[in-house]
């Protein structure tokens, strides 16, 4: 029996902090988590400094190393890029992809505002490659899986959604500023809600109008001269109404006492409801109406190899699966795009509308009325 050849793609990432590490290690065991036919090869790596850059390509992996992204991007052997850089730096890194035409996975948001977000869906609709943003968190097999089961009706029709992103790495008034206290782009809604926007977009389509409200709690922080002003949201929630009709609450914090991961979410359907709490991440609740009254109540599925790429990390059931793990699905789903040539889900069209709706809430908290995504 003969083998079938794996042929090698040459992968530039710009960015070695925390996303870029993990975005790396991806690259290295992709293909043999799913024997993929497109193999990466750590070619190069970008960062702000020859001396990180050094560091990060000695540390991670890379062939070579570089200082300036432009000559990453622009350099002949490197044949697709992944955007690990603060979300400022995106559009023109993008851009300038197309313009080589390069495939992009660029981490999320997909730009540091909405017209950053409009201009480089368009550019990648008019380059005509592939481009995807990194929503890693929806790749968590047991939320492939409730998906799954809301569009094949498991639950009837949507009734309502609550969802939340919510940590605590800054209930601390006295933590120390940092870039996260500046900046409307850094701030709770320009953070962590684009993830849990894009969860409810996934799970219960289009958004079309919201109602929000914003809070900078800690309005000062210990600077490094003293006293400094804190310039964006601490928290922020949001009424909305979906295109299908359904209401929901979304709720965004970096305050939330005692939350380290609390990417939630619960779906309520006329025949059943789904429960989700990524601090539990192998665990999905499921109720259904049609059950036996004297058993019914929700029940506790665990992750298994039927549920989405669970089974490429372990035959198991309840094993579980981890977040770097969401990210080597990430880059398997990169690579099938790159070799079909048509971008996947979520798409630069699926940032800008998690981007629209940021917008919106942005608008409405100002305003303190509805507003219209």
């Amino acid at each position: 029996m003969t083998a079938t050849p794996n042929t090698a793609i040459r992968m530039g990432l710009i960015g070695a902090g925390y996303m870029g590490k993990r975005h790396s290690v991806a690259m290295h065991s992709v293909g043999a988590v799913f024997d993929t036919p497109l193999r990466p090869v750590c070619e190069m790596i970008a960062t702000a400094h020859a001396q990180s850059a050094a560091q990060a390509g000695a540390a991670l992996g890379f062939n070579r190393h570089t200082s300036d992204w432009r000559h990453l991007v622009n350099d002949p052997g490197v044949d697709a890029i992944v955007i690990a850089s603060p979300q400022s730096t995106h559009r023109e890194i993008a851009l300038a992809a197309f313009e080589a035409g390069k495939p992009v996975l660029c981490e999320k948001p997909l730009g540091a505002s909405l017209e950053d977000a409009t201009t480089m869906a368009q550019a990648a609709k008019d380059a005509g490659v592939v481009a995807m943003v990194g929503f890693n968190y929806m790749r968590t097999p047991v939320s492939v899986f409730a998906r799954k089961l809301i569009n094949e009706g498991a639950i009837g029709e949507l009734t309502w959604v609550r969802a939340e992103h919510t940590e605590d790495f800054l209930a601390d008034p006295e933590a120390p500023a940092t870039w996260r206290t500046q900046g409307d782009a850094n701030g709770t809604l320009g953070d962590l809600a684009p993830h849990i926007i894009n969860a409810a977009l996934a799970l219960a389509g289009p958004i079309e109008s919201v109602f929000a409200d914003a809070e900078t709690v800690h309005k000062t922080r210990p600077g490094k001269y003293g006293t400094e002003a804190v310039t964006n949201d601490d928290h922020a929630q949001a009424l909305v109404r979906f295109k299908r009709g359904t209401m929901g609450h979304l709720y965004f914090s970096r305050i939330a006492t005692g939350r380290k991961m609390g990417y939630a979410y619960e779906i309520v359907g006329t025949d059943g409801a789904i429960r989700f709490d990524q601090e539990d991440q192998n665990a999905l609740w499921l109720y259904q109406r049609c059950d036996e009254e004297a058993t019914a109540g929700f029940k506790k599925i665990l992750s298994n190899p039927r549920h989405g790429d669970y089974g490429a990390f372990c035959e198991g059931p309840g094993h579980g699966t981890g977040y770097q793990d969401q990210l080597t699905i990430e880059m398997r789903a990169f690579l099938a795009a790159i070799k079909n040539g048509t971008s996947q889900w979520p798409s630069f069209e699926d940032g800008l509308a998690v981007s629209q709706v940021v917008d919106a809430c942005r608008r409405s908290a100002q305003l303190q009325q509805w507003a219209e995504v």
